[in-house]
């Protein structure tokens, strides 16, 4: 269960992820110069198609996949707001692998391995969908359109 962490905001206040208890969540790392960069079109429609029904899309700015995403805070947030017209929240940019690693995607990559067992994320756009109880149910890749996890979001909510 993820609601007992806490993530950093792009202002770099805390943001404590029981604030989102009760809802379906997909968490993604994110980049504004990767190949898969046009899916935040697909992940701001699933937002807007079910967030009234108690669904979210996080998005985690990460850099550690081909330096993809290079910009500060203000930078995402310009590019993701005049881009893609995104209103999910962007948190701050995070390590999603290694020492640094951030512990929310620590808790993922345990609950929801990938190939093989596998607990690295591979690449950009990886995506973790959560259900309501706040627990992994299913890690996807980074070539998984965001429009082909909707029928797994509608079965949650």
């Amino acid at each position: 269960m993820i609601d007992d962490l806490t993530v950093k905001a792009a202002d770099g206040g805390a943001v404590a992820l029981d604030a989102y208890r009760g809802k379906v969540l997909l968490v993604v790392n994110t980049a504004s110069k990767c190949g898969f960069t046009p899916q935040y079109e697909g992940l701001e429609a699933l937002h807007r198609t079910y967030g009234a029904r108690g669904f979210a899309v996080l998005g985690f700015p990460c850099n550690q996949f081909g330096a993809q995403e290079p910009g500060d805070a203000a930078e995402i947030a310009n590019f993701c707001t005049l881009t893609y017209d995104v209103t999910f929240p962007v948190f701050a940019k995070v390590d999603v692998n290694g020492a640094n690693a951030d512990p929310l995607f620590e808790r993922l990559k345990a609950e929801a391995p990938g190939l093989m067992g596998s607990k690295a994320v591979k690449w950009n756009f990886t995506k973790f969908l959560i259900d309501r109880e706040g627990r992994t149910v299913r890690r996807y890749a980074p070539t998984t359109r965001p429009e082909d996890i909707a029928r797994d979001i509608e079965a949650l909510l």
